[in-house]
C-alpha cells in the first residue's frame, strides 16, 4: 500500500492521528497532516485505510503496490 495525502486539502480534523499514529502526525504550526510512512507495513494497513475512509475532506490517497 502506498500512501499520499494532499495538505491543500487537509482541515486538519486530526482523525488520522488518532487512528494511525504510526503514519499521520500534524504539524505544530496549522495542524496540516504529516505523513510519517508512505509505504507503512501490512499491519498499519486496517488503520490507514480507516483513516482515509474517516478524512472529512478525503485528503488521505490509497494505491496498491504493484
Amino acid at each position: 500500500m502506498n500512501v499520499t495525502v494532499d495538505e491543500d486539502k487537509c482541515c486538519g480534523a486530526g482523525q488520522c492521528v488518532l487512528i494511525a499514529p504510526v503514519v499521520f502526525d500534524q504539524r505544530e504550526e496549522d495542524g496540516v497532516v504529516d505523513l510519517l510512512d508512505a509505504a507503512p507495513p501490512p499491519e498499519h494497513h486496517a488503520a490507514v485505510r480507516e483513516a482515509a475512509t474517516v478524512c472529512p475532506t478525503a485528503a488521505i490517497e490509497l494505491t496498491p503496490n504493484d
